[in-house]
């Protein structure tokens, strides 16, 4: 039973009993802290244990990467002196797959320990307009539909690291990418809400199983049954977000298109002016 059908209950029980309708109200307050209690848990719980992968993520990163390098420099200095094709192309798919596992590990070490942001007044409406026409090609490829709101064309001015945000932002659109896969929509909007400047991408594709959205940001959880992106940009994402202040949330809409919003904080310029109007 959920918290709002069990306050419903009880309102509908204080109806026909005089002595549970005067403590009607301290049970409903109790109920009240009780769910607030509840979710600051979940969200602490959340925390600690994505700070928990980071720092596991952050020494795995450091073992693995030194036998990697040893393997990609090794099969490099084979391929200069082999000239049998099959041998050659042996090597180099030793060479190239060796450094897609080092990428795997940047992408894990920038999830556990990324570099501290230099923020600075960044317009997150501009900011879009460049991350969508990076993308373009992909999303051409595919045939997939990639815009930016049209009538969210103002700038949205933001105090954070304006590269960290457009990788996290990069990475919230690739995961839309992969999760439509061919043919659908993804769309991206720079807007700010309650003074919050945030940007939000959304897509029409499988949306998320209840297991999935209970792995959202772990880095070692694939998403791949669910249709959903298959490395770390979610966690990345979530991380660099963090850093700067912010976060990414992920929205449902019941019916609706999968939304993810990232969030950051006001420029100084934008919260002065805020002041100045109040």
């Amino acid at each position: 039973m959920d918290t709002v059908e069990m306050k419903e209950r009880l309102s509908q029980a204080a109806v026909s009993c005089p002595e549970l309708s005067a403590l009607l109200p301290q049970l409903l307050d109790s109920l009240s802290r009780l769910q607030a209690l509840e979710r600051e848990f979940a969200a602490e719980l959340q925390k600690e244990k994505l700070a928990s992968m980071a720092a596991l993520a952050y020494g795995a990163s450091h073992e693995i990467n030194n036998p990697l390098a040893n393997i990609a420099a090794r099969a490099q200095s084979l391929l200069t002196a082999e000239r049998d094709p099959q041998r050659r192309r042996s090597l180099a798919t030793i060479n190239s797959q060796a450094f897609r596992a080092h990428e795997m590990i940047a992408d894990l070490m920038l999830f556990a320990k990324p570099p501290a942001p230099r923020k600075t007044a960044v317009d997150l409406a501009a900011l879009a307009d460049s991350v969508v026409a990076e993308l373009a090609e992909a999303a051409a490829a595919q045939g997939t539909a990639l815009t930016r709101a049209a009538e969210n064309a103002a700038p949205v001015a933001a105090n954070a690291d304006e590269v960290q945000i457009g990788v996290a932002l990069r990475a919230l659109c690739q995961n839309a990418l992969e999760a439509v896969r061919t043919g659908g929509w993804v769309r991206v909007t720079a807007a700010s809400e309650g003074g919050m400047p945030r940007l939000q991408v959304a897509d029409n594709g499988p949306g998320l199983t209840d297991e999935a959205k209970r792995h959202l940001f772990d880095p070692f959880y694939s998403g791949r049954a669910a249709g959903r992106g298959r490395g770390l940009g979610l966690p990345a994402a979530w991380r660099l977000a963090r850093e700067n202040g912010g976060e990414v949330r992920y929205v449902p809409v019941a019916g609706g298109p999968t939304r993810f919003v990232l969030s950051v904080p006001a420029a100084a310029v934008a919260a002065g002016a805020q002041r100045k109007s109040a």
